[in-house]
C-alpha cells in the first residue's frame, strides 16, 4: 500500500516534453495512487499488470524510467529486471518491493535496478528519486566523454562501463554517480547523508541502507578482495572514502 504524502516538486522535463514512466505493478490500488501522483507531477504514465506486458510496453513505448514490482503474477520480478536491463543499458529502473531483507534488495540491484523503495512508501520520496535521476541524466549529457581511472579500471561515463584489458562491466546510473562523487572528493571522507542528498536527492533516515548497498555492489565490481578493499574505504561512523 502507498502512504499518501504531499508532493512538492514539479517533474516536467526541462525540454518541455513529458517524461514517460512505465509502471509494472499488478495491485490496482498502488497503480491508481502512482498514476495519479505521477500524472499530477507532469509525467506521462503507462501501467502494465504482468511482466510479459511490461516487457512489451518497454520495447514499444520506450519509457524514460521504469517502476517495477518484484511480486508479479506471471514472472519473477528479478528476471523481468534482468531482461529490461539487457535490452536497455541506461533506462533507470526503480524496484518496488515488500521484501525488507537487505539480501533481497542487493539481489534486485544485481539484476540491474538503479534503486529501490520498500512498500509502504512515500510517494513524495519516490518522485524525489525519479526527479533526481532525470536531473543527473541532464547534467551527465554535458559530460558524456568523461573517463577516469580507479586503480587498473577505466571508467567511461558515457558508456556506463568500467573496463580493464578485455574485461568490461556495466555500471548502473547510481553506481556511476556514487563513483563520480567519491572521485571528486578523492582521499576525503564523504558521509552517507551527503551521498544520499547529492546522488539520490533525498534526506537521510536512520534506517536508510541505500548507500551501503550500493557500496557493496561497487566493491564487488571494483575490488579484488571485497573484505580488504583498496579503493572504496569505510571510515567507520563517518562514511566512505575513495583512494584511486
Amino acid at each position: 500500500m502507498v502512504r499518501s504524502s504531499p508532493v512538492t516538486e514539479a517533474a516536467a522535463a526541462a525540454e518541455g516534453t513529458k517524461k514517460r514512466i512505465l509502471v509494472i505493478e499488478d495491485e490496482p490500488d498502488i497503480v491508481r495512487g502512482l498514476r495519479d501522483a505521477l500524472e499530477f507531477e507532469g509525467f506521462e504514465v503507462q501501467a502494465k499488470g504482468t511482466g510479459a506486458e511490461g516487457l512489451i510496453a518497454a520495447m514499444d513505448w520506450a519509457p524514460d524510467a521504469v517502476l517495477l514490482d518484484l511480486m508479479l503474477p506471471d514472472d519473477n520480478g528479478y528476471r523481468v529486471c534482468e531482461t529490461l536491463r539487457q535490452r536497455d543499458e541506461t533506462v533507470p529502473i526503480i524496484i518496488l518491493t515488500a521484501k525488507a531483507q537487505e539480501s533481497d534488495k542487493i539481489r534486485g540491484l544485481d539484476a540491474g535496478a538503479d534503486d529501490y523503495v520498500t512498500t509502504p512508501f512515500s510517494v513524495a520520496e519516490l518522485i524525489a528519486r525519479i526527479n533526481a535521476i532525470f536531473r543527473r541524466q541532464s547534467r551527465m549529457n554535458s559530460h558524456q566523454d568523461e573517463t577516469f581511472a580507479i586503480g587498473t579500471w577505466t571508467i567511461n561515463a558515457r558508456k556506463h562501463t568500467m573496463s580493464k584489458g578485455r574485461t568490461s562491466k556495466r555500471l548502473t546510473f547510481y553506481e556511476l554517480e556514487v563513483l563520480k562523487l567519491l572521485r571528486e572528493r578523492s582521499d576525503e571522507t564523504v558521509s552517507r547523508d551527503e551521498l544520499l542528498e547529492k546522488v539520490w536527492g533525498i534526506q537521510a533516515s536512520p534506517t536508510s541502507r541505500t548507500v551501503d548497498n550500493f557500496i557493496v555492489k561497487l566493491r564487488r565490481k571494483l575490488e579484488e578482495d571485497q573484505k580488504n578493499p583498496r579503493h572504496i574505504l569505510t571510515v567507520y561512523g563517518l562514511g566512505y572514502k575513495l583512494v584511486p
